[in-house]
């Protein structure tokens, strides 16, 4: 028994020599060391529980509104035989010149089972024969419906007797900034091409001079991609992808799609009425980024701030006042112009909107009454028309086109003011609402031709370009 006893005794010590010749020679001590090198310095910001899928990109599926889109989306070409001057006189009489067919590419969206097809007004402007490729290769002729220069919009119809998958009008003003988006299209010939990215912003202008309203995506979109669709993740389509910023002609990182609400109330009217009927609220607001409004501390204001009131129109009768800030229009916020012109690009003469006013620090809300436009300040241009009224008629004997009554600084030089416009390039200026769309389809890479009357009765032309 003591035997036994003395062997355990050994084993338990030689037990212990080893375990501590373990830890001295072996064993890596644990320990921090702590210096003044702060060069990379690691920080917990937040407490929040991060997602287990990483940045959740892949808490979204694209797939099903790829597969709901791509069937959509056509193919489209333009025939445009391009006339080129060759002389000055070629210009003022219109002789001379030589003919070359060009073809143009793009996209269109179908809208409906019977054919109605949805694009960008550039990409089928002043074509001789139009073509739809479908995805499924089946190629048709294709015939204009009508078109709107100003939003960019047109819409096209093709015959058959399949019924065609098409898309549905989302709601763009539940469109949110961050939201995933895919842009399909047909890039560089390339058919049914879809990208993924996010909305970037909401109410985008790209030109001073129009008021136009995009929604903004990083979505990958080149040439061929005009005219294509801008859906959300669950395929409804949010709006006709219309433009990219670039210095190089090709995808930077930026790109322009017009609002689905926008988009759907221009097509409605064009089958409607046959044209784009457009509602007007009769406000002007001031100009941003100028001397003046830095001056009178209204530069950067959040809203619009009411320059100017139009009498008999919607705004006259409604009660906002000079130097009241729009803040609210129904359930849109308002921050700055786009955000009110493109609102208001939804909705027609005689629709009852309420606008929210800042007056005095106090909040108003006023129902106002959408008008027709009185007079317009066109596009492109920035000169301020009117149409004839029945002394216009008498003193300049004719019965159609607008007068100038207003002329941008950059323009006075000119002496247009007073005198009557009746032709723009070759297209007759009835109204304001002629003036409206062929202002609005002025390329700033051409050169237009615009046919005044004075007082006279003498004819001008003006090249603008």
């Amino acid at each position: 028994m003591k035997r036994i006893g003395g062997l355990l005794l050994v084993s338990i010590f030689a037990g212990a020599i080893t375990l501590g010749a373990y830890k001295f020679f072996f064993e890596k001590p644990n320990y921090a060391i702590v210096t003044s090198n702060d060069s990379q310095p690691v920080f917990k910001t937040t407490f929040t529980p991060t997602s287990a899928l990483g940045s959740g990109i892949n808490e979204v599926d694209f797939t099903n509104a790829a597969e709901r889109t791509v069937n959509s989306v056509v193919h489209v070409k333009n025939l445009t035989l391009s006339t080129r001057r060759s002389s000055v006189f070629d210009f003022f009489y219109g002789s001379g010149g030589t003919v070359t067919p060009q073809v143009g590419t793009g996209s269109g969206v179908i809208i409906s089972q019977d054919g109605y097809i949805v694009t960008n007004n550039h990409v089928i402007a002043n074509a001789t024969q139009l073509q739809v490729t479908l995805n499924n290769n089946q190629t048709y002729e294709a015939e204009l419906v009508g078109t709107d220069p100003n939003s960019d919009i047109a819409l096209i119809k093709i015959d058959t007797d399949d019924k065609l998958p098409y898309l549905a009008f989302g709601d763009s003003d539940n469109t949110k900034i961050g939201e995933w988006v895919l842009a399909v299209g047909n890039p560089f010939n390339l058919t049914s091409t879809v990208t993924a990215g996010i909305v970037s912003a909401k109410a985008r202008s790209l030109d001073t001079r129009s008021n136009q309203s995009f929604i903004q995506t990083d979505a990958a979109v080149n040439p061929g991609n005009s005219g294509g669709a801008l859906v959300n993740t669950n395929g409804d389509l949010i709006g006709i992808n219309t433009a990219i910023s670039s210095q190089t002609g090709s995808y930077v990182g930026y790109s322009f799609a017009v609002p689905s609400n926008i988009a759907k109330k221009v097509v409605n009217d064009i089958m409607e009425y046959g044209n784009v009927h457009k509602a007007y609220m009769g406000i002007r607001p001031a100009p941003i980024d100028t001397r003046d409004a830095i001056e009178r501390g209204i530069n950067n204001i959040d809203g619009v701030y009411i320059e100017y009131i139009e009498e008999e129109s919607g705004a006259s009768e409604a009660g906002p006042e000079l130097g009241d800030i729009i803040k609210k229009v129904d359930q849109i916020e308002i921050h700055k112009y786009p955000d009110l012109s493109g609102y208001l690009g939804t909705k027609r003469p005689n629709d009852t909107i309420n606008v929210v006013v800042e007056r005095d620090e106090e909040l108003l809300t006023l129902p106002l009454v959408l008008k027709e436009r009185q007079l317009l300040i066109v596009p492109a241009m920035g000169m301020e028309v009117k149409n004839l009224t029945k002394d216009d008629q008498k003193r300049f004997r004719i019965k159609t086109g607008v007068k100038i009554t207003g002329v941008p600084e950059r323009y006075r030089g000119y002496g247009l003011e007073g005198k009557v416009i009746v032709k723009v390039d070759d297209k007759d200026i009835k109204d304001i609402t002629d003036a409206d769309t062929a202002f609005g389809g002025i390329s700033r890479y051409g050169k237009t031709i615009i046919t005044m009357l004075n007082e006279k009765g003498e004819r001008e032309r003006l090249i603008f370009q």
